[in-house]
């Protein structure tokens, strides 16, 4: 599949991480409620189970911020590989938008780090030629998406929509004017309902 995708958890009022960011609390004050539905919480369903089976498809390329890779902002004063181990679950190179460079960092399982200090398209173009017919997908965060939501490239949009409200964070769809997508799929379960939308052409 080479078209380009994108998934991710929001709440009822379009927050897909709350306030207060931090090492210790990456996705913000109460974030992870809008992640139960793929975090282990008992009353998932075979809804949470296929929509996680879309959200760890394989991807030849991926694109995400440096607020996604990690807490550290500004120049690069300490070492960081990411949250996800020695072993990242993406398997394939994943270029991250920062204004610090960086040398890349390979991993272990196929990942490697690419940072990319020309902004969001010089990162999609990487990515793109990366990934050739195996697609690309934009991995988050929040601004990152919006980045690619203006810049009209994301084929394939799906939305996690927890029955929380966040209140404040890092909201999805600030300054994105228009939604040019249709609603092909839905999934419902006690924890999220999962919309996967296609770009109308």
């Amino acid at each position: 599949m080479s078209d380009t995708t994108c998934h991710m958890s929001i709440s009822l009022d379009g927050f897909v991480a709350g306030p207060d960011q931090s090492r210790e609390n990456p996705l913000g004050r109460r974030g992870l409620e809008v992640h139960s539905w793929h975090v282990g919480d008992p009353r998932a369903t075979e809804a949470d189970k296929i929509a996680a089976e879309w959200l760890m498809r394989p991807r030849g390329a991926y694109v995400m911020g440096r607020n996604m890779y990690g807490p550290i902002r500004g120049d690069w004063d300490e070492d960081w590989s990411g949250w996800w181990g020695a072993e990242p679950p993406y398997h394939a190179p994943v270029f991250v938008l920062t204004h610090h460079a960086h040398d890349p960092i390979e991993m272990e399982g196929g990942t490697t780090f690419h940072f990319v200090t020309e902004g969001f398209d010089a990162a999609y173009a990487a990515a793109r030629e990366a990934a050739g017919d195996r697609g690309v997908d934009i991995a988050g965060g929040a601004s990152t998406v919006r980045q690619a939501l203006i810049a009209d490239v994301i084929d394939e949009l799906t939305l996690d929509i927890a029955p929380v409200l966040l209140g404040s964070g890092e909201r999805l769809f600030d300054g994105v004017e228009s939604f040019g997508f249709e609603p092909v799929e839905a999934l419902h379960s006690p924890l999220t309902t999962h919309v996967r939308y296609r770009r109308v052409r």
